[in-house]
């Protein structure tokens, strides 16, 4: 028997970058590829234009504001739904999460269509934050998350829940990755301190979560071990948060490491930079859902030591146990990085469980095994 075309509709709050709407481009084209119908819901932004061009339908609404005026959207959004025939809901976001329960929990269950959240984060508890806990399948990105709704949420049937994990394209992080002639010339020109020096990089918007004082006193110990390192910042300074730029400016000028402190601001090339570095690291001093970034530079075989917490501890202890430090723990950081630069340490393992195919094979399956048992 063939299987049924399946009309999905995934809801967020907008689509103008980032994990979440990355994951929702990727699972729209492949329903695309298959022959199904993809609906996306959202206040638009700049992908719009993307997903589009991939061949899903695109509805601007705004129903991702943290407003009770955004609760007017829950009787359209019910005649939407039975409009379109949508078979599958999937909601990826707490505000718009609670007009998409409100207004699914009050159709009648013969006619609505199944219901699917994820947990994309480790949000604050609440109960406002319960929502994401209320659909008929909830998806956690990581065993992580799953532990986090286990402990925080036990009104969940864990039964329920279902571990599906984030992953990347092997063909655009492939191991031993080589970038372009035109980009290294570039690369070269605009960073030509960078040359002869152990490249260690800290990626991530600048935010204080991310761990920026900690890979300054990392590179200043590698430097007073006598190690020429050069410590590349990735990521653009955030408008709300200058202050803090700020603050990791002059922290740098105090530790006199203007030599070895590289700002590159924000940057698209990740994987290029990435395939540049030495070594990477992961310092966020509050445990992540998922370790995207951690995963890039692991599946280009580029080693990463970063804190043993979250979903970052979780992707090192398959593919890289080795660069796997203690919360805070600076010296071990810079130890395992020595172990790098003298070239003794292990290569990262081949990524495997980690894969986009894997991402999109486990949620269409999920989705097909709920739309067969209505």
């Amino acid at each position: 028997m063939a299987e049924k075309r399946l009309t999905v509709l995934q809801v967020l709050p907008a689509l103008e970058g980032g994990g979440v709407e990355k994951g929702t481009l990727e699972v729209a084209a492949e329903l695309v590829r298959l022959g199904h119908r993809s609906l996306v819901m959202s206040a638009g932004g700049r992908l719009v234009k993307t997903l589009e061009s991939q061949g899903s339908r695109h509805y601007s609404w705004g129903i991702g504001s943290k407003s009770l005026w955004t609760l007017r959207h829950i009787w359209p959004l019910r005649r939407f739904l039975l409009e379109q025939q949508v078979d599958i809901l999937h909601v990826r976001s707490r505000a718009p999460a609670w007009v998409v329960w409100l207004a699914w929990r009050g159709m009648n269950p013969n006619q609505r269509p199944r219901l699917v959240t994820t947990l994309h984060g480790l949000h604050s508890v609440s109960a406002y934050s319960a929502v994401m806990t209320r659909g008929e399948r909830v998806i956690a990105v990581s065993d992580t998350v799953r532990r986090y709704i286990e402990e925080n949420y036990p009104q969940t049937d864990l039964s329920s829940v279902k571990v599906v994990y984030r992953g990347v394209d092997s063909k655009e992080f492939p191991r031993g990755f080589e970038p372009s002639h035109e980009w290294l010339a570039e690369w070269q020109g605009q960073f030509p301190q960078l040359q002869g020096r152990f490249v260690v990089a800290l990626p991530g918007r600048m935010t204080r979560l991310k761990g920026h004082h900690d890979f300054l006193e990392v590179v200043d110990i590698l430097k007073c071990q006598g190690l020429a390192v050069t410590g590349l910042i990735v990521g653009g300074e955030d408008p709300r948060r200058l202050a803090y730029a700020k603050e990791i400016h002059r922290a740098v000028a105090q530790r006199g490491l203007g030599e070895e402190i590289v700002f590159t601001g924000h940057r698209a090339d990740v994987r290029e930079i990435f395939s540049r570095c030495d070594a990477v690291m992961s310092l966020s001093t509050k445990p992540e859902s998922f370790g995207r970034t951690t995963l890039e530079a692991l599946s280009l075989g580029v080693p990463v030591v970063g804190y043993d917490h979250g979903g970052v501890g979780e992707v090192m202890e398959t593919l890289y146990p080795f660069g796997k430090v203690g919360l805070g723990n600076m010296a071990a950081a810079a130890e395992k990085l020595m172990v790098i630069a003298r070239g003794e340490a292990p290569e990262p393992a081949e990524n495997s469980r980690y894969l986009k195919s894997r991402m999109l094979e486990d949620t269409l399956a999920l989705y097909l095994q709920l739309a067969g048992e209505r």
